[in-house]
């Protein structure tokens, strides 16, 4: 009982500030804001683990205010949104914020408050509900395949609050339905968001519908803080990708804390993954163990340490339970047998900035890491060991670029090499429904990546993204077994110890990759996306070339 008591004064009775302990999706374009900010010194922002809470958001929103003679004329219309976007946890009022329902006044075009459905805050708790919706349109077309036209439309509602500045909840659900292709059609869908695969009805019926949401409590400051909910997640330094933990799969179920405390940044997940092996037969329980330890040596400098370990067919086990131990030993006492089926993973990176609006980042991963063969990836019969695969990625961001206000220059170099991500069971290789949860890159792989944004207004931003990709994958199977497998797919890692493989080695494709996205928001809260990819694969294997064409056009609100 005495622990009991204990614990309840710690979330509660010492919890004295204003805040609103939900997080902030990873995609809320807040972050990009934040890491210009980070890089003009305005601010020591972590871009290495968010998503973040809106009330850290708001305390960055007050440094940046409080510097605000240092921005541009852009920058500090950017400022003044977001103040207003996140007033309440700026000042603890609603002087500008609309409720549609509060008052039934409904002015859903006014462009100086920011709008919610409904939205009510008092000294013990806050509450703010949201509509959200989009149509979407797109074409596509190619010299290799039809052409192909999709439409289809999303509603949907976002709740989130804190009770007691010290939990916070977070909902956001919508459901979506194609109203015009074909079921071939529907693929243009995936070429254009991959994380639709996770929708069974999506090619069937076309219907679809998906879902985050979280419940957090956290300590005065949120030094400490403990969650469980299903959130994307980004782990790393990567400026337009990341190496251990990204957006690119589909959000998943955790339970995890944190741990912040002056340069100290700590957090850890227990996480549940959809898997499968080969396609053939869905896993029944696939998880995912992960850590990662930040630590800043000063304004201009971080360290981090991640490791994880995809585990398979065992239920929840509290051996991996331990905070700030090695998950790689623990698994190790979890016996022999069952480490040969667990994936586990090592990364170091670290970001420098050695000069005001500019930095550089360096990250090097470890898959499947083997301390006996760390360095003589040979097994002792002499036949190739694969046990430890490496990728890393270097890149750099400039912002402010070349002198001209408001413009951001990224450039990165990213390679996996052959199996990074696999596992030789095919069962515990690093994907969640299939999609990696690193890089988007497929290993046996490497990628330059340049990637430029300005922004016209605070209003009217766009985004040029060129990939060059150097691929190789592909098995031989012979009298129907596999002799051969070049470690080119991420869902396919059998075979690794059967030949010796070196980097692109297999079926070589180059690719030559454009992607443009422009978004206007004419009005507060209502928005107008553009995208358009290009795409070139070289099939140097069998010296032919193909093209990908497609465009999109979305018109969302988010009130």
């Amino acid at each position: 009982m005495r622990y009991i008591i204990f614990l309840v004064k710690i979330f509660f009775i010492t919890s004295t500030i204003y805040s609103q302990i939900e997080l902030v999706p990873v995609e809320n374009p807040v972050y990009e804001y934040l890491k210009r900010m980070q890089l003009k010194e305005l601010i020591s922002f972590n871009s290495s683990d968010i998503p973040i809470s809106r009330s850290k958001i708001a305390s960055y929103i007050k440094q940046i205010d409080s510097k605000s003679e240092n921005l541009t004329i852009v920058d500090k219309q950017i400022l003044n949104d977001l103040k207003v976007e996140f007033q309440y946890e700026l000042t603890g009022l609603l002087d500008n914020t609309h409720g549609i329902f509060n008052n039934g006044d409904l002015n859903l075009f006014n462009d100086k408050k920011q709008k919610y459905l409904y939205s009510f805050a008092d000294s013990n708790a806050s509450i703010f509900f949201d509509g959200i919706g989009s149509l979407h349109y797109g074409v596509s077309g190619g010299d290799t395949i039809e052409k192909k036209s999709l439409g289809f439309g999303k509603i949907g509602f976002r709740l989130r609050g804190t009770i007691l500045n010290s939990i916070g909840m977070y909902l956001r659900a919508d459901n979506g339905v194609v109203v015009s292709g074909t079921r071939n059609d529907k693929y243009l869908g995936i070429s254009n968001d991959p994380k639709l695969v996770a929708n069974g009805k999506y090619m069937g019926d076309g219907f679809f519908e998906t879902y985050e949401g979280h419940l957090r409590v956290a300590t005065k400051n949120e030094i400490f803080s403990a969650i469980i909910g299903k959130e994307s997640v980004k782990n790393g330094f990567g400026y337009i990708d990341k190496l251990f933990l990204s957006d690119n799969t589909v959000s998943f179920n955790f339970i995890g804390f944190n741990v912040n405390y002056k340069a100290i940044d700590y957090s850890f997940k227990y996480s549940s993954l959809k898997g499968d092996s080969l396609g053939r037969r869905d896993i029944e329980m696939k998880n995912l163990v992960s850590h990662r330890l930040t630590i800043k040596l000063s304004n201009q400098f971080r360290f981090g340490i991640f490791e994880s370990l995809i585990t398979v067919d065992r239920p929840f086990n509290i051996t991996y339970l331990v905070p700030m131990s090695l998950i790689r030993a623990a698994d190790y006492n979890a016996g022999g047998t069952q480490s040969d089926l667990n994936n586990a993973l090592l990364g170091f990176d670290a970001e420098f900035i050695p000069k005001k609006k500019w930095a550089i980042q360096g990250s090097l991963l470890i898959d499947d890491l083997n301390f006996s063969r760390l360095f003589n990836n040979v097994r002792d019969d002499g036949r190739p060991g694969n046990d430890n695969r490496f990728g890393f990625q270097i890149g750099t961001i400039w912002t402010d670029a070349f002198s001209v206000p408001d413009f951001t220059v990224a450039l990165e170099y990213t390679r996996l090499n052959q199996f990074v991500y696999t596992h030789r069971t095919n069962k515990s290789q690093y994907t969640n429904w299939g999609l990696p949860l690193g890089h988007m890159l497929s290993p046996n792989s490497d990628e330059i990546a340049l990637k430029l944004n300005y922004n016209f207004s605070s209003r009217l931003s766009s985004i040029l993204l060129f990939q060059y990709q150097r691929s190789a994958k592909g098995i031989v199977i012979e009298n129907d077994s596999l002799v051969r497998n070049y470690g080119g797919d991420i869902n396919r890692g059998d075979g690794d110890i059967l030949f010796p493989v070196n980097f692109l080695d297999g079926n070589r494709i180059n690719r030559y990759l454009f992607t443009f996205n422009l978004t206007w928001q004419p009005i507060r809260q209502y928005f107008i996306d553009l995208k358009f990819f290009y795409g070139i694969n070289d099939k140097l294997y069998n010296n032919t070339k193909t093209n990908l064409v497609y465009s999109f056009i979305n018109f969302r609100i988010d009130y």
